[in-house]
């Protein structure tokens, strides 16, 4: 998955009226044809990442429908899933990246729409919600 998901590096959103094709890939894979780069991002890419590496994925767009597969882990290692909310614990609204590592604080996520690109970035480690292992189908 970390190969997958480095292959779109530096990806980005294109301000205005049109959008970026790559990302429009990410919800096409899921049947979401209606949706362009100006949705929130995040979880189309992870279900993109993980389908097409061959691992189990969520086949929704909102992020902590990531806490529902693979399984719960609370030790991550580079390649699991960080879970994180968004606003307030109790808000719908979250952020799904690819673990990649901690530091102090902080944990460091490879994701996309983060910054409105797929990029790595760190992350207050206070705002994780769950990790998950994904297993392979």
């Amino acid at each position: 998955m970390l190969k997958t998901a480095l292959s779109q590096y530096d990806i980005l959103e294109i301000p205005g009226d049109k959008s970026n094709p790559e990302i429009n890939k990410y919800f096409a894979i899921l049947g979401e044809t209606w949706a362009d780069d100006s949705v929130s991002w995040c979880s189309a890419f992870i279900n993109w990442v993980a389908k097409v590496s061959g691992y189990e994925y969520t086949d929704k767009l909102d992020a902590r429908s990531w806490l529902t597969v693979g399984e719960h882990i609370t030790n991550p290692e580079t390649g699991d899933i960080a879970v994180l909310w968004r606003e307030s614990k109790d808000s719908w609204k979250g952020h799904v990246g690819i673990f990649l590592r901690k530091d102090n604080n902080n944990i460091w996520l490879l994701g996309g729409n983060q910054n409105n690109m797929v990029k790595a970035q760190p992350y207050p480690a206070s705002r994780v919600l769950g990790y998950r292992r994904l297993r392979e189908t």
